[in-house]
Order: C-alpha cells, then structure tokens, then sequence
C-alpha cells in the first residue's frame, strides 16, 4: 500500500504547471491523478526529504510523475511525462 496522505492543488498551482512549466499537461489530469492514486513507484528526491515523486506507468518506456511537497498532507509541486524515473529513494514500488 502507498504512503496514505491528501495532496491538494489550487487552480492557480495547476494553471501554472499546464500553462508554464509543463503545458504537454493540458488534458491528462487523469493520468496525475491515477499516478497520485495508483503509483507504480513513489521516490523521495535527493534534494529535498519532503518531496516525493509518484510514477505511473503509462506505456513502456513513459511515465507520468507527480511531484508533491509534504506539508500536512501533500501539495503538488508540479506533474510532467517522463521516459525516466529520478534518481532518489525508493519508498515504494509495486
């Protein structure tokens, strides 16, 4: 079983991330929220203890990662498509 935790987003955070940091975003919501929900591998980063990053497998080779920072709960950072996991701990895999 993944970590248990709430991870909350403002509309202004996910505006940011579709529309500056990440717009390939724009449309896949479900694939964050299926990588929030149903991960196949959580990391912790190597920069920051509190950041965790949720991969889901979208097709070989592809991932979706969410970002999130722990702060009572989780809050997301950021969300992107990857064809690489991040070096870090592994804190979970499936």
């Amino acid at each position: 079983m993944p970590i248990a935790l709430t991870v909350e987003v403002t509309r202004e955070r996910w505006n940011l991330i579709v529309s500056v940091k990440h717009p390939v975003m724009t449309g896949p919501e479900d694939d964050v929220r299926a990588a929030l929900e149903h991960p196949d591998e959580i990391r912790r980063s190597r920069r920051d203890e509190q950041v965790l990053l949720f991969y889901r497998l979208e097709r070989p080779g592809r991932w979706t990662c969410a970002v999130i920072r722990r702060t009572n709960g989780g809050l997301l950072i950021t969300a992107y498509p990857t064809d690489a996991i991040k070096e870090g701990e592994r804190i979970w895999v499936r």
